[in-house]
């Protein structure tokens, strides 16, 4: 019996330390980027929180580095938010209370959803890293070239692919079906590049949405849907997939056809 007390003792005080740990981490970034203004001590510290990667031996680093890439691609976006929301024309107080609300959202994903392992969390972990990840790039991208943009989000679809397929019996499949769909968010991105249109927050002054990124969510979950009906059936099944099929193109035809003139950032 004292052996489960002190059990139970262990646990909680483990339990509290990763609560600790994590919403430090959120918070620290948060003070960082607020502080300096500067983007890149940020990015250091969430490299450094990373440091479990390359804690095992040199030959398991690349498997660790593709594993955690999806955790990478969250935190990388969330420090970009930070950075992008102190660089808005309102007032302080305005910009605390956005840092604030990322810095809990932030919270909420080490806490709550990361952990996950479910496959329905799995999915989600995906769409959360690729609408983020998708988003932090366009934001930031205004004056850059097309290759490092093509190349960003080829790996955040590379990445949110390969974190769906492999919770699947299907080892064959995933390193070409992960490239190929990186491949195919890159083209997306190539385009979006050249015309990208971005919509604003409501009640939220200079806030924007990409366009890019609400296509490729949409596109992406229509994706996960006929590959998991080929999975399970072997075929793709239309029970399976025609509502996603509806809403993806629904979606599509009335951004691209009805909002495609809210806010023209890059042209």
């Amino acid at each position: 019996m004292e052996f489960l007390k002190h059990f139970k003792r262990r646990s909680f005080l483990n339990e509290a330390i990763y609560v600790t740990l994590n919403i430090g981490l959120s918070v620290a970034l948060m003070i960082i980027v607020r502080v300096t203004g500067l983007i890149w001590p940020a990015l250091i510290l969430v490299f450094l929180s990373k440091w479990r990667i390359f804690a095992v031996r040199p030959q398991f680093w690349f498997a660790n580095i593709q594993a955690n890439l999806v955790s990478f691609i969250v935190s990388v976006s969330y420090v970009v938010f930070l950075y992008a929301v102190g660089l808005l024309n309102v007032s302080d107080t305005q910009i605390l209370a956005l840092q604030l609300i990322l810095a809990v959202m932030d919270a909420c994903w080490l806490l709550f959803l990361k952990p996950k392992s479910k496959r329905k969390y799995i999915i989600l972990q995906a769409g959360v890293a690729l609408f983020v990840g998708i988003t932090a790039v366009f934001s930031m991208s205004y004056g850059w070239i097309a290759t490092p943009v093509v190349l960003l989000v080829w790996l955040i679809g590379y990445a949110t692919a390969k974190h769906v397929l492999s919770n699947y019996d299907d080892e064959d499949r995933v390193v070409l079906l992960s490239l190929s769909w990186g491949v195919i968010m890159a083209e997306i991105a190539w385009v979006a590049y050249h015309w990208t249109i971005a919509y604003r927050l409501p009640l939220i002054s200079g806030v924007f949405i990409p366009q890019v990124s609400i296509i490729a969510f949409c596109l992406s979950f229509l994706a996960y849907k006929i590959y998991d009906s080929f999975y399970h059936y072997q075929k793709v099944r239309m029970n399976d997939i025609i509502l996603p099929l509806i809403f993806t193109v629904a979606t599509i035809l009335a951004l691209v056809v009805g909002f495609n003139g809210v806010a023209n950032i890059v042209s």
